[in-house]
């Protein structure tokens, strides 16, 4: 009876340690929580060549198919010019700087100050100021470079980006926003979209034009196609930047060829300035450019003012405007519109950004018109006196208010005569600000394809038992399971002695 009360509880016990295994390792599988290691943020400063812009994204820790799934979160516009005209006090940026970093500051969670990643991407501005000073372009970065030093983020560094990385960033950021390269499925997972079309962008900046797309054949002597990977997809993309056929820089090259065409250097007609409009700019203002170098006149006096007088005349600026393009220059192939340059036929719809979109929300046009609507709209505005014009413009400053008869012209013939753009397809290209709470910009498309290169984090699990206590637990439970088990061999053996001895006595008592 003594023995057999141990030998009961002890099968109790093992029996309870089994099942408690068991169930504890159950409940610690079954019960998990994936939790998300959350947001990763990253800044881009877009410098371009008339002002800088401050641009926050967000995207999952956890990113799809190598690329972050990026939102423009917020965006500060840095007071002042772009940072080339800086090249004489470079260190005069910081204070302008200041006041958008702040906001910047407030907007990221402390904790991830110190993970987030800061880009600066200089464009047409600072490759022109490259060109012309290289020793102060550098001083303007060195300038920038100590300036982020001393704030809580992590810098990359200022860069002076290409060109053709500024056009394929740019088309980068339409098709994402535009939902060409992801959208969510019935599950709410991301799935590529199914024979969804890519989009062309065009984007028009002050001192340079960038056109991108996907040709519909591919061909080798087109050397600005250039392959894009995202999503797990390979692109192959079309894209040119034109040096100094930016708005600012066009413009430079229209006043200074005026001046070239006066009978006076002192007083000058423009046809594309508003009727009734007078200024007074410097020669150096407009000839002081690398743009219109060639353009200079030979007693050139960089102080020398010249006054402007407005003319309003839409038959005569576009006329100017179409001596700034050379269209000669590659003899009438069809694959060469202007500048010696070979660009495939245009295929497809087509997003037209920045000083596009400015300049049509000037002439009170929609998104979307024909062609012939944009020529009424460009000369009635082009008719209009300088006192009218006040009234008209949702937005009036003088800077710009004077040159959008000037912008629209060019815009002209920068699509029909430069892009080869035509009546029929003119209906495809659509001029956009932002989609949603995103700006159509090439700085986010530089964010996409620079997440490809920040590692995505692991997600963390949660689990009901901390690891410590889930171990301690196990081996607490399997060792009273083994003591158990090896108390009850060990009992069983002590019966089985006792029996044979038993029986041992048994056999030799006496009778």
């Amino acid at each position: 009876m003594l023995t057999r009360t141990p030998s009961v509880v002890a099968q109790v016990f093992l029996l309870l340690s089994i099942i408690l295994v068991i169930a504890i390792a159950v409940i610690q599988i079954n019960q998990q929580k994936i939790l998300s290691p959350g947001l990763k943020y990253g800044i881009v400063l877009d410098a371009g060549s008339s002002r800088t812009t401050v641009y926050v994204y967000e995207w999952p820790a956890e990113k799809e198919n190598n690329t972050g799934v990026v939102s423009q979160t917020f965006k500060c516009n840095v007071k002042g010019p772009g940072i080339s005209s800086y090249e004489n006090n470079p260190g005069a940026l910081a204070k302008p700087l200041d006041d958008c970093l702040k906001k910047v500051k407030e907007r990221i969670p402390v904790h991830l100050h110190k993970t987030t990643s800061v880009y600066l991407g200089a464009t047409a501005g600072m490759r022109l100021l490259r060109l012309q000073n290289e020793t102060a372009a550098n001083e303007v970065l060195a300038s920038i470079q100590h300036y982020f030093r001393a704030q809580p983020f992590e810098f990359r560094g200022a860069q002076i980006i290409t060109g053709t990385e500024e056009g394929v960033y740019g088309w980068i950021t339409a098709n994402y926003l535009m939902g060409n390269f992801l959208e969510r499925n019935l599950w709410r997972t991301w799935v590529h979209p199914y024979r969804k079309e890519t989009m062309g962008a065009l984007d028009l900046g002050g001192a340079s034009t960038q056109i991108s797309f996907i040709p519909e054949v591919s061909q080798e002597n087109f050397n600005s196609t250039l392959q894009v990977k995202l999503y797990g997809y390979n692109y192959n993309v079309y894209t040119h930047s034109f040096q100094c056929y930016g708005r600012d820089e066009a413009e430079k090259r229209l006043l200074a060829l005026l001046l070239q065409k006066s009978s006076t250097s002192s007083s000058v007609d423009n046809p594309c300035y508003p009727r009734n409009y007078n200024t007074a700019l410097t020669v150096k203002y407009f000839c002081g450019s690398l743009c219109t170098q060639s353009l200079r006149p030979a007693n050139y006096y960089p102080n020398q003012s010249v006054s402007f007088h407005g003319t309003g005349d839409p038959g005569l600026c576009q006329e100017m405007v179409s001596l700034l393009f050379n269209l000669t220059a590659c003899k009438n192939q069809e694959d060469c519109p202007f500048d010696r340059v070979h660009q495939p036929k245009v295929k497809g719809n087509f997003v037209a950004f920045s000083g596009f979109y400015y300049t049509i929300n000037a002439l009170n046009l929609s998104d979307h018109f024909s062609l012939a609507d944009f020529n009424t709209s460009m000369w009635y505005f082009c008719s209009q006196n300088w006192t009218q014009l006040q009234f008209m413009l949702p937005k009036f400053e003088e800077t710009y208010a004077r040159s959008y008869c000037f912008s629209a012209n060019f815009i002209y013939y920068l699509l029909i005569h430069g892009y080869n753009f035509d009546e029929g397809n003119w209906a495809q290209i659509h001029f956009q600000k932002e989609v949603g709470n995103s700006s159509i910009t090439w700085s986010l498309g530089y964010m996409l394809s620079l997440t490809n290169m920040i590692p995505a984090e692991s997600k963390m699990i949660q689990l009901p038992l901390k690891p410590p206590l889930f171990a301690g637990l196990l081996i607490l439970l399997t060792a009273t399971a083994l003591l158990c088990l090896l108390f009850l061999v060990y009992v069983c053996i002590v019966s089985r002695n006792r029996k044979d001895i038993s029986r041992v006595e048994y056999v030799f008592t006496p009778e």
